[in-house]
C-alpha cells in the first residue's frame, strides 16, 4: 500500500469571524508542537492539509496534530456554544493614553483550556475605556453562547474594584460602559470578579498587542 502523502480536513463555521478564531487556535497548536499544516480559509470554511514535507508522507506528527485539531472542533461543537461555566480574562491598552487603543479577551474552560479569543481596535481612546470594552465584548459573547457562570479576571484594579462596588465611577465618559457591564453581569446566574497581576493576564494582553501591532 502506497504511503499516504497528506491528511485533508475541512470544517465549516457560522461565519468568517468564527472561522478565523478557529484558525488562530490551530496556529497556536502548530506553534506548540513546531509542526505547521497548510491552511486555507474561505469565509466560513477552513481547509487543512497535514503532511511532513521532509519525509514526503504523513507521519505521526501529522496524525497527532490532526487529532488535536479535531478535538478543538469537538470541544466547540462547531456551533459557537461554550460550556455553562467559563473563565474570562480581559485587557485593554492605549499607546499614549489617550492614543491608539485596543481591547482583547480570552474565554477558558474551568481546566484553563482556551475556548475563544477576541478583540478589536478602538481608535483613539484611553486605557480605562479599552479595559471596559474588553469586558463588554467578552460578556456579550459568553451570554450569546449560553454561559451561565462566569469568573472575571483582569489586571485592571480600577475596573475590578468599580464593578465590585469598592470604587465609584467618577468619569462621566466611563459611566455608560460601566452601566452596560453591570447590566451584562446581572444576566449570569453566577459571577465572580478577581484582580490578577499582569503576568497572569498574558493571554488577553497578547491579544491586545497583536491587534495594536497590526494597525
Amino acid at each position: 500500500m502506497a504511503n499516504q502523502k497528506e491528511i485533508h480536513k475541512s470544517y465549516e463555521f457560522k461565519d468568517f469571524t468564527e472561522a478565523k478564531r478557529f484558525v488562530d487556535k490551530v496556529a497556536d497548536l502548530a506553534q506548540q508542537v513546531d509542526h505547521h499544516p497548510k491552511i486555507q480559509i474561505d469565509y466560513n470554511k477552513v481547509e487543512l492539509w497535514f503532511s511532513t514535507h521532509s519525509a514526503g508522507k504523513v507521519t505521526e506528527k501529522d496524525k497527532n496534530l490532526a487529532k488535536k485539531v479535531d478535538d478543538l472542533v469537538q470541544d466547540r461543537k462547531s456551533t459557537g456554544e461554550l460550556p455553562t461555566e467559563v473563565k474570562f480574562y480581559g485587557d485593554g491598552g492605549s499607546r499614549g493614553n489617550p492614543g491608539p487603543a485596543a481591547a482583547g479577551f480570552v474565554l477558558l474552560d474551568m481546566d484553563d483550556r482556551i475556548l475563544e479569543e477576541g478583540g478589536e481596535f478602538m481608535g483613539i481612546t484611553t486605557n480605562n475605556q479599552a479595559e471596559y470594552h474588553s469586558l463588554e465584548m467578552g460578556l456579550e459573547r459568553a451570554l450569546e453562547a449560553g454561559v451561565q457562570k462566569i469568573h472575571v479576571f483582569m489586571d485592571s484594579q480600577l475596573a475590578i474594584r468599580q464593578i465590585s462596588g469598592q470604587y465609584k465611577v467618577r468619569s462621566p465618559d466611563l459611566l455608560p460602559r460601566y452601566k452596560n457591564v453591570k447590566s451584562l453581569l446581572a444576566q449570569f446566574k453566577e459571577t465572580t470578579c478577581t484582580h490578577v497581576p499582569r503576568e497572569l493576564n498574558k493571554l488577553a494582553d497578547g491579544e491586545v498587542n497583536r491587534i495594536l501591532d497590526s494597525v
